[in-house]
């Protein structure tokens, strides 16, 4: 805890005072959090505030309840023997000769904030100023501030210059939908609320702020999860004369610093690997690390089989430890999981100590069998699945049984950070035949793969980086195009006329013709990197003032109906009728 300094008011916190502060006499100022009486002439106050919980002795009646603001000033003493609490910091002091000021009387509260009572999630975004006083979500928010001064420390060392951009932007293509702003004084037009500042950035870089970093502000009108909020903050940056490879080395010390002073401890050095062999191994461009349960290729051991199930371009497998014992009733569940997340079905294998057990077994050659009792060291009580498709569908699909079948939950460690590169450039085709870029068309080709860019474009790489952490993505970067012919090239790929280009990104391209110089940056969400070293599910228990799954304030009540005469001022139609 940082250093305290001394108010009018109070000269210390309540969960700091300890054996050597025995003899002082001290005012602490907080909340009552439980109140006990000792016959008509004795009360015990427990009294909490942001550092922790103190025992104040009272002598005679006291007319406070749970939740009343009070400042109590007395005398440190130890506690007499036999009554230490060693579940609190303060457990061998206690407060006595005590004189009590109520500062502030309460109601009964809509959710206990005893750290141990449950409460229904509703209450708690309802209540979110009562909630917010519970012992998780002070540490929760605590941690986050930790966490964003060890970033800004990372990012001022290494020669980053912070700045603020714009909220009120204009539209841009990154693949989300935007939150918009009508204008008043512009009839009809409206402003966007930033995605991301990445064209921003980009403007800071041919104005000569070779190292720009921010923890902005984000807007997205997607939908919401547990790891999704409209609202998000993510550490941004942007550097001039790099390569790639430089700003993950600006980004991994800026995390790994931001680890160690969550956890205690600094991470290793941060694996690498391609999105080809995240997707080959693990069936993801977000691969866990955390365990193995690696899929392997079982193409080439059924490229002639006579087995119709698996007669397929590709077959994929992943080995269980353990899965034999599942039920037949689970085993059918995974089945029709497969099928939903679209593949044609799921072949399953237990493994025993004479051979296979499944429906398949009797029809597999001998060459075939063993080579899925040998999947991945596979042995007696294992099970083996197998998926028969295209390459890329039947990685996805095993990838998202391993991580059902085989992730630990977000509180169990290690953390285990991995960069993924070389992402493809396009992700598909749109209805009308364009491809659509897999990041954000700003991101520049892969050198190697320019020359396909008008030809073949689904084939062509990106110059792009995630950064994952068990299994979360925490962010994405890539070398931005910097070339006006390159980056109109790329537009006329995403079916971007050069028309519609200039009408939408003209800024952009006419500050490239001016000397832009080579840059590249990355961005990374802070409300899930918090989250994880939190070992908390949900984003929502990270941030103070959170949105519903359907993205309600129930707090605030927003979003609301706004008044006519605002409409009138936005120059928007009335209200429709319910």
């Amino acid at each position: 805890m940082s250093e305290f300094e001394a108010t009018s008011l109070r000269d210390a916190l309540c969960g700091t005072l300890g054996p050597s502060d025995v003899g002082r006499r001290v005012s602490v100022c907080g909340w009552v959090a439980r109140r006990r009486e000792h016959g008509e002439h004795l009360a015990f106050l427990d009294l909490r505030d942001r550092s922790g919980i103190v025992q104040a002795v009272v002598a005679g009646t006291l007319e406070v309840r749970n939740e009343y603001v009070v400042r109590v000033t007395g005398t440190v003493a130890p506690r007499p023997e036999g009554t230490r609490n060693e579940r609190l910091a303060t457990g061998a002091v206690e407060l006595t000769d005590c004189e009590v000021e109520v500062l502030a009387e309460s109601e009964p509260t809509p959710l206990p904030l005893d750290e141990h009572a449950e409460a229904d999630e509703a209450v708690r975004l309802k209540y979110r100023y009562l909630d917010l006083r519970r012992e998780p979500m002070q540490s929760h928010l605590r941690l986050r501030a930790r966490v964003n001064a060890a970033l800004r420390a990372a990012m001022d060392a290494q020669g980053f210059v912070e700045v603020e951009t714009p909220l009120l932007w204009a539209p841009t293509p990154e693949g989300a939908r935007e939150f918009v702003v009508p204008s008043r004084l512009h009839d009809g037009e409206f402003y966007s609320l930033p995605q991301s500042p990445q064209i921003a950035k980009q403007l800071l870089m041919v104005g000569g702020f070779d190292r720009y970093y921010q923890i902005a502000r984000c807007l997205r009108d997607e939908d919401l999860r547990a790891d999704r909020q409209f609202e998000f903050t993510q550490l941004d940056l942007e550097a001039s004369f790099v390569t790639q490879e430089d700003v993950r080395r600006f980004v991994s010390r800026a995390v790994l610093d931001a680890a160690e002073v969550a956890t205690g401890e600094r991470p290793g050095a941060i694996a690498e690997m391609t999105w080809a062999e995240a997707l080959d191994r693990y069936g993801t461009d977000k691969p866990d690390l955390r365990f193995e349960m690696a899929l392997a290729d079982l193409t080439a051991a059924f490229a002639t089989t006579g087995v119709r199930a698996l007669q397929a371009p590709c077959v994929k497998a992943l080995r269980v430890p353990g899965g034999a014992s599942l039920s037949r009733s689970r085993l059918d569940q995974l089945v029709e999981r497969a099928r939903a997340l679209g593949a044609r079905g799921l072949a399953w294998f237990r493994v025993g100590p004479d051979g296979l057990d499944a429906p398949l077994a009797k029809v597999l050659s001998p060459d075939e069998a063993a080579a899925v009792a040998g999947v991945d060291g596979a042995g007696p009580g294992d099970l083996v699945l197998a998926v028969a498709d295209a390459h890329a569908l039947a990685c996805r699909v095993l990838g998202a049984l391993r991580v059902e079948l085989g992730a630990p939950p977000v509180s169990a460690g290690p953390h285990r950070y991995v960069w993924v590169v070389d992402f493809p450039m396009f992700e598909g085709l749109d209805e009308e035949g364009n491809p659509v870029a897999a990041h954000h068309p700003f991101t520049m080709p892969h050198p190697e793969d320019l020359d396909r860019l008008g030809s073949d474009p689904l084939s062509v790489r990106a110059q792009s980086y995630d950064l994952v952490l068990n299994g979360w993505e925490l962010g994405s970067g890539s070398v931005r195009v910097h070339r006006p012919d390159i980056q109109r090239e790329v537009f006329r790929s995403l079916g971007i006329s050069d028309e519609e280009a200039e009408y939408r990104f003209g800024f952009l391209l006419g500050a490239f013709r001016y000397g832009a110089p080579p840059h590249a940056g990355f961005a990374f969400g802070i409300d899930r990197l918090v989250a994880i070293f939190a070992g908390v599910e949900n984003i929502r228990e990270v941030i103070a003032f959170p949105k519903t799954q359907s993205g309600a304030d129930l707090m605030t009540g927003a979003p609301k109906v706004i008044s006519e005469r605002q409409r009138r001022d936005l120059h928007l139609g009335p209200v429709r009728p319910a």
